[in-house]
């Protein structure tokens, strides 16, 4: 075992993520001392980085495994998980994600693609100040915390950063395979909640026919 390795594993580190300012704390010695170490245990296969500063120990040398969505979460503090990856989680779409997409208080999108651990996207959206986190649950796996969105969440995110417009529920059943005994599962006070969320009237027109559509409400009035 990499010296690195050990020195991590003695400080408490098996299950934790290490960042460059923390190695400067733990490891003596020169900047130039310190990047050799960690190219030795990347090497080896004991750490594993996952962005630029940011490391983490090997699934081997911890007592769980790391699960993708904490490994997103550690890259960008404050986003949650979303989109597909959430309506997978959730059993609402049958196909495996290999990406794991997250939606982010900030304004810029970025990628991280990893050899090992996959792909992250992580995505903004332009939502009601205050709204960010509704309809955003905590979930533990493997004893780790993560933020994940409820299904409908998930979905209606998908919407409002495809900008998808409504095409029924076929495109639900059909185009997304989602069953009918999930979008059974929606209730009027989901669809209100989420109208506070979103600014955009193509989602706002998306909610009210989704509603309608599963006899939760009356038919949206013709404009003259």
């Amino acid at each position: 075992m990499q010296t690195l390795t050990e020195h991590l594993l003695n400080q408490g580190f098996s299950d934790r993520y290490i960042t460059d300012v923390q190695l400067a704390h733990l490891v003596d010695g020169s900047k130039q001392r310190r990047h050799h170490l960690v190219n030795r245990a990347i090497k080896a296969k004991e750490l594993s980085r996952l962005k630029r500063g940011l490391y983490i120990l090997s699934n081997t040398l911890r007592s769980e495994p790391c699960h993708p969505f904490a490994i997103a979460q550690a890259m960008v503090p404050g986003c949650y998980v979303s989109l597909e990856s959430a309506l997978a989680y959730h059993g609402w779409i049958p196909e495996a994600v290999m990406t794991t997409a997250c939606i982010i208080p900030q304004r810029k999108s970025r990628e991280y693609s990893h050899p090992d651990l996959g792909t992250f996207t992580f995505r903004p959206l332009a939502l009601q100040t205050g709204y960010f986190l509704e309809m955003v649950q905590y979930t533990r796996i493997n004893q780790q915390s993560l933020l994940v969105a409820k299904p409908l969440r998930a979905l209606i995110d998908l919407v409002c950063i495809n900008k998808i417009h409504w095409q029924g529920l076929d495109w639900l059943q059909q185009g997304l395979r989602i069953e009918e005994e999930n979008l059974s599962l929606i209730r009027t006070q989901e669809i209100q909640t989420l109208k506070n969320v979103y600014k955009q009237k193509r989602v706002q027109h998306f909610l009210e026919q989704l509603s309608f559509s599963l006899k939760l409400s009356s038919p949206i009035p013709s404009q003259a």
